[in-house]
């Protein structure tokens, strides 16, 4: 005889906002983090007045009250460095070199 499988709904909310799930996105998000930290750029230090700012700018934040609908655990990876947005995406001059994009693809497993 097959085994029946009921879900609950509830329970999978539950779970999504678990300690153990936040737990795991903590993880990769680190794990992300590194890879961004190893692929970052760093200026010349003849020419560039913060040389490695860019770089030493990675942080991390998690919390179980994430999502659109705020209804599971996330966890962020974000760079302060005031040009960290030109460094990702680039201007019309300079090429974004992606340094989010290429750490979550490596490292987001």
């Amino acid at each position: 005889m097959p085994a029946k499988f009921r879900m609950s709904r509830r329970g999978v909310g539950q779970l999504l906002k678990s300690p153990m799930v936040e737990a795991e996105m903590l993880r990769r998000a680190h794990v992300i983090k590194g890879v961004a930290e190893s692929i970052s750029p760093v200026g010349d230090p003849a020419h560039d007045p913060h040389p490695g700012l860019y770089k030493a700018s990675w942080h991390v934040t998690s919390t179980r009250r994430g999502g659109r609908r705020r209804d599971r655990a996330t966890a962020t990876v974000y760079n302060t460095a005031p040009h960290g947005g030109i460094v990702e995406v680039g201007t019309e001059r300079i090429p974004g070199r992606h340094v989010l994009l290429r750490a979550a693809a490596i490292g987001g497993r």
